[in-house]
C-alpha cells in the first residue's frame, strides 16, 4: 500500500525575504521580497533577463540565493520531506527522458515519493495525455511536452504550482484549457505562481502580478491597480463639432487624436470633463466612451526603463 502523503502544517504560500543572486560580477536579482498568498493566481512578468527564471529557480532549490531567503509552505524547498506533495513546478517542459514513454515519466516521478499508478492515470486524463500516455515523450510535440509537465507537476496534489511560461507552444484550446485549469486551482484555495510572456493571457488569468525589471521589483498589486497606474485615462469622442472641441480640449496635460472624421480619442482628461466642457460651449456630444486600457500598454510603460536590449521600430 502506497503511504499516505503527509499533512500539510502550513497553507501554500511563497514568500521570498531580501532575495539576492549574483553570478560573479552580475547581480541578476537584487533585494527582492514578496509573498504570493493562496487563494489567487499571481501572474510573474517582467522582460526577458529581468530576473524571472532565477527566482523561479530559488524557489525549488535548482539556484542556492547568495543573500537572503525563500520558503515554501513555511519552509526551504529542500527541507520539505515530500515536496512533490507540497509543490509541483513547470520549468522546463523538455527536461525529460525522451526515450520513455509518458506515463513511464509520470510512474517514475511517482515512485519517488510513493505515489500510486491510479494517481499517474488521473493527471493523464487531467492533462488530456490519453491517446498519447503510452508513446515516447522524444516525439512529443511542444503543446504535449508542456501538458505533461503540468501533469508531472499535479502529481502530489500539491498546494502550491510553480509553472514558467505553461502556455508555450498550446493551440487556443490548450490555452483556454490552462486558463480555466489555474484559476480552478485557485479557487480551491491553492497558491499559483506563473509567468507568461502572453500579456492578453495574463490579463485574463492573473488576479495580482508581481514585474521584475533588472533584477527588482518594480510593481506587486492587482492587475486592475496596475493597470489604471500605468497607463493614462482614454476617451473616445463622437461629435459633429469635432474641430472645435479638438480646439477647446488643447493643454499641456492633454493629447487629442482626431482617428478619423468626427471622431477624437482623447488622453488625459476623464469623460465627465470633456462633457462638462462641451456643455458648456454648446456642442453637441454623440459617443463618449472611456476606453479600457489593456495590460500590455501598462506592462510596456512600467518596464520601458527596464529592458536590457531594445530595438527600434520598424518605420
Amino acid at each position: 500500500m502506497s503511504p499516505e502523503p503527509p499533512v500539510r502544517s502550513v497553507a501554500g504560500m511563497i514568500t521570498a525575504e531580501g532575495l539576492v543572486k549574483r553570478y560573479g560580477a552580475k547581480t541578476a536579482v537584487n533585494d527582492i521580497s514578496f509573498t504570493v498568498r493562496p487563494g489567487q493566481v499571481t501572474g510573474f512578468l517582467g522582460p526577458n533577463g529581468a530576473g524571472k527564471s532565477t527566482t523561479m529557480r530559488m524557489i525549488v532549490g535548482l539556484d542556492r540565493p547568495t543573500e537572503g531567503r525563500v520558503s515554501v509552505n513555511g519552509r526551504p524547498y529542500a527541507e520539505h520531506r515530500a515536496p512533490l506533495h507540497e509543490v509541483g513546478a513547470l520549468l522546463d517542459a523538455k527536461a525529460v527522458h525522451t526515450g520513455r514513454s509518458a506515463y513511464n515519466h509520470l510512474l517514475a516521478m511517482a515512485a519517488t515519493h510513493g505515489i500510486g499508478a491510479s494517481r499517474v492515470r488521473e493527471v493523464i486524463e487531467l492533462t488530456g495525455l490519453e491517446s498519447v500516455a503510452r508513446k515516447r515523450v522524444g516525439g512529443f510535440s511542444l503543446g504535449m511536452g508542456q501538458r505533461l509537465g503540468i501533469a508531472a507537476a499535479m502529481l502530489g496534489d500539491p498546494a502550491t504550482l510553480i509553472l514558467d511560461e505553461p502556455v508555450n507552444g498550446l493551440d487556443p484550446e490548450g490555452v483556454l484549457w490552462v486558463r480555466q485549469f489555474v484559476r480552478h486551482l485557485a479557487s480551491e484555495g491553492r497558491t499559483i505562481f506563473l509567468s507568461s510572456h502572453l500579456m492578453s493571457e495574463m490579463a485574463l488569468t492573473a488576479d495580482h502580478l508581481i514585474v521584475l525589471g533588472r533584477g527588482e521589483i518594480i510593481a506587486d498589486a492587482p492587475v486592475a491597480d496596475i493597470i489604471a497606474g500605468g497607463t493614462r485615462t482614454r476617451v473616445l469622442v463622437k461629435s459633429p463639432q469635432a474641430s472645435q472641441l479638438a480646439d477647446l480640449l488643447a493643454a499641456p496635460e492633454v493629447a487629442v487624436i482626431r482617428s478619423e472624421a468626427g471622431t477624437l480619442e482623447v488622453t488625459g482628461l476623464a469623460a465627465a470633463g470633456i462633457g462638462d466642457l462641451a456643455a458648456t460651449h454648446g456642442l453637441a456630444i454623440h459617443e463618449l466612451t472611456p476606453l479600457s486600457a489593456s495590460l500590455e500598454e501598462a506592462y510596456m510603460a512600467l518596464t520601458a526603463d527596464a529592458v536590457e536590449y531594445r530595438t527600434e521600430a520598424v518605420r
